[in-house]
C-alpha cells in the first residue's frame, strides 16, 4: 500500500481501485484486438486479391464505411464492458508486459485469417461465376459487416468461453450491433447511399448464407482459446 495514496481507511477502496484498473486495462485490450484483427482481415483480403490479379474487393469508400461507421459504434460499446468473471483472482501482470502480447497475436492471426480468407473466397467465387465487380463487392462488404457484428462478441473475453459469460451485462453492446446493422441495411435501400457506397439489397437467402459464414467465426475463436490454453498454457 506504500505505492498508493489513501483517501480513506477502507481496504475495500483499494480492492475496488484494483478491480477498476484491471477492467479498464482489459477493455483497452478488447478494443485494440477488435480493431487490429478486423484490420488484419482487410489486409489479407486485399493482398490476396492483388496476388490473384482480381479487381479490388472493396472500394476506398467502402473501407471507410466499414471502419468508421459500422465498426466505430461497436468500439465504443466494447469499451464499456463490465468486469469478467474472476478478474480479481488473476495474478498481477508484469508492468513490462506489452498490450500486444502472445495471446493478442494468436487471436489476431487466427481471427484475422479466417475473416480475410473467407471474404476472399467469397469474392473469388463470385467473380469466377460471372458476377459483376459491383455485386461481388456488395456481398463482400456485407460479409465483412456481419463479421464485425459477430466478432465484437468474441472480443469480450480472451480466456473464458463466450458461452459462459453474461451477455446481458452490456446492453449497449447489443444496441450498438443492431444500430450498426440497421445503418448498413438502411443504406442498401436509400438511393443516395446506394450510389455513394455502390451497394444494393440482397435476398434473404443470401443474408442467411453470409450470416452462417460469419457465425463460424465464433467456433474458430472458441477452438483457438481451447487449443491455446491446453497446449501453450496461455
Amino acid at each position: 500500500s506504500s505505492d498508493l495514496i489513501l483517501t480513506d481507511d477502507s481496504f475495500g477502496s483499494i480492492v475496488n481501485g484494483v478491480e477498476e484498473g484491471r477492467v479498464a486495462y482489459d477493455n483497452i485490450r478488447k478494443v485494440i484486438y477488435l480493431l487490429i484483427s478486423t484490420g488484419f482481415a482487410e489486409i489479407v483480403l486485399i493482398s490476396l486479391s492483388m496476388l490473384f490479379l482480381l479487381p479490388i474487393p472493396l472500394l476506398p469508400v467502402q473501407l471507410l464505411w466499414l471502419n468508421l461507421v459500422t465498426n466505430g459504434i461497436q468500439d465504443v460499446a466494447l469499451g464499456l464492458e463490465k468486469a469478467e468473471p474472476g478478474v480479481l483472482k488473476r495474478k498481477p501482470r508484469a508492468p513490462s508486459e506489452a498490450i500486444f502480447n502472445t495471446i493478442m497475436i494468436s487471436r489476431v492471426v487466427v481471427g484475422g485469417l479466417y475473416m480475410g480468407l473467407s471474404a476472399f473466397a467469397l469474392f473469388y467465387t463470385l467473380i469466377s461465376f460471372g458476377y459483376s465487380d459491383d455485386m461481388a463487392r456488395n456481398l463482400t462488404l456485407l460479409l465483412m459487416v456481419l463479421f464485425e457484428n459477430v466478432h465484437v462478441f468474441n472480443s469480450r473475453t480472451e480466456k473464458h468461453s463466450l458461452f459462459k459469460i453474461n451477455h446481458a451485462k452490456n446492453k449497449f453492446l447489443w444496441i450498438s450491433v443492431l444500430v450498426a446493422q440497421a445503418i448498413h441495411i438502411g443504406s442498401m435501400y436509400i438511393p443516395f447511399m446506394q450510389s455513394v457506397l455502390n451497394i444494393q439489397p440482397v435476398s434473404l437467402e443470401t443474408w442467411g448464407v453470409l450470416f452462417a459464414i460469419a457465425l463460424v467465426l465464433v467456433v474458430v475463436m472458441e477452438l483457438e482459446k481451447v487449443l491455446r490454453q491446453r497446449f501453450f498454457k496461455l
